[in-house]
């Protein structure tokens, strides 16, 4: 299989989960001194993982959760953060301009910050309160942290079942599933490699990993245009320019928001031809509770979205770790 290490990627999801006592730990400390809020800031892909996690909690919860720009809180501010809120943020190299310009706000309104930052010694880990390191998977840790406070709120009765599980087999399903769509994501790459445009869908927890796959990955990696809409949005605007030769995919999850995701997959077929749908339900979690499977849907989309991209790099001889304009311009 093309970029694919096994030892790497279970090394990886079980590294990450090994972080959970460090993560509980944190999260008791806050929720014992008590906060009025907790924003996950974002810019780019690390605002995406925020809208994630407001999706997938917004319904369970009536702690005061927020996804929050960076960008936009260092132009408008936001009155409802104050010195007894608490913000997350997460990075790959710490770097970050926008992140950096608004935690230097936060700091100096006095609110606690709790950095996942990949690397350990750069600027944004110096200025969290609480850093926890560790590579990829910036989803699971930020859902790690949002679960561990709903526990102690009392909203995550089978938290421990939970995890558990994951700890178990949560690595080894991962890569099943990876395995498992390659031989589609090779198809789909022959398939949409050189598409004009692309249209992805998504509703509940993969709502902001669809938004995130079409920018940080299909646009950024890429180079390949893509809008990406909820699907509950795009039976009020975006379907009237989809005809039989629009190029279209649909992420279906597990989550409470299925079903407005399996609306679209109705209606798809009555209009296009090109349309592509990929159903998390249709890989198999061994070990994982029905219960769960919804929780965790946008780790297997991640792991079919990373079949496609891999072949879809190969085919159209483009390294995606090159960048035209990001970081290598002044802008």
């Amino acid at each position: 299989m093309l970029k694919f290490d096994e030892q790497w990627q279970l090394d990886n999801v079980n590294g990450m989960l090994s972080l959970r006592p460090e993560v509980e730990k944190i999260a008791d400390e806050l929720f014992d001194k008590s906060f009025d809020a907790v924003f996950f800031m974002g810019i780019g892909g690390t605002l995406a993982s925020s809208i994630q996690v407001i999706d997938g909690t917004v319904g369970k919860s009536k702690l005061p959760f927020y996804a929050q720009s960076a960008a936009e809180y260092i132009t408008n501010g936001n009155k409802r953060l104050t010195q007894k809120s608490v913000v997350v943020i997460a990075s790959v190299t710490g770097t970050t301009m926008e992140l950096i310009e608004a935690v230097k706000k936060v700091k100096e309104i006095g609110a606690k910050v709790v950095g996942f930052i990949e690397t350990e010694d750069s600027t944004l880990a110096q200025m969290s309160d609480h850093v926890v390191s560790h590579p990829k998977n910036e989803q699971m840790k930020l859902f790690m942290l949002a679960h561990r406070l709903m526990y102690k709120n009392g909203e995550f009765e089978k938290y421990e079942q939970f995890y558990a599980e994951l700890d178990k087999y949560l690595a080894k399903d991962l890569v099943e599933v990876e395995k498992k769509a390659d031989e589609f994501g090779e198809k789909f790459a022959m398939e949409h490699k050189d598409d004009p445009i692309h249209y992805y869908i998504g509703a509940g927890n993969l709502w902001g990993a669809v938004y995130s796959y079409a920018m940080c990955y299909v646009e950024e990696q890429h180079w390949l245009r893509t809008k990406s809409i909820h699907a509950a949005e795009f039976l009020h605007g975006t379907l009237e320019v989809v005809d039989r030769d629009t190029n279209v995919t649909l992420f279906i999850g597990e989550d409470e928001e299925r079903s407005l995701a399996e609306r679209v997959a109705r209606f798809l077929p009555k209009i296009c031809s090109r349309y592509t749908i990929i159903d998390t339900k249709d890989y198999e979690l061994e070990g994982i509770s029905p219960e769960f499977r919804g929780l965790i849907s946008y780790m297997v989309m991640h792991c079919v979205t990373q079949r496609m991209d891999a072949h879809i790099e190969k085919l159209n001889c483009h390294p995606i770790s090159i960048r035209r304009y990001y970081r290598q311009l002044e802008y």
